[in-house]
């Protein structure tokens, strides 16, 4: 088992940055790979980044590429999501999710945060 908790959301202005963090306890967290997933008002959860459990791979949406990086620290037990340049279009509640590294669905995910607002005023 793996617990998560997401922290570091909050309102920002439009062109602005954001970090969010990933608590994970449990002692399997270093075997997972994590992703980061989010949902807006009336929107389906979608896939935004995800590394592997080494950290040494990395995958961005489309939408997100170049603006935010993912992170992790297994000695810490932390993955992080920095999210800069952000958009009104960033707005939404993040997740970070625990499950294998080809998992991009939310479906594919087995274990997942309670998830942080994020809000991006333009």
């Amino acid at each position: 088992q793996v617990q998560l908790v997401e922290s570091g959301g909050g309102l920002v202005q439009a062109g602005g940055s954001l970090r969010l963090s990933c608590a994970a306890s449990g002692r399997y967290f270093s075997s997972f790979a994590m992703g980061w997933l989010r949902q807006a008002p009336g929107k389906q959860r979608e896939f935004v980044s995800k590394i592997s459990w080494s950290g040494l791979n990395t995958y961005y949406a489309d939408s997100v590429k170049g603006r935010f990086t993912i992170s992790r620290d297994n000695a810490k037990n932390t993955v992080y999501l920095q999210m800069d340049s952000l958009k009104p279009e960033d707005t939404a509640v993040y997740y970070c999710a625990a499950g294998p590294y080809r998992a991009t669905s939310p479906k594919e995910y087995n274990f997942w945060g309670q998830g942080t607002q994020v809000t991006v005023s333009s």
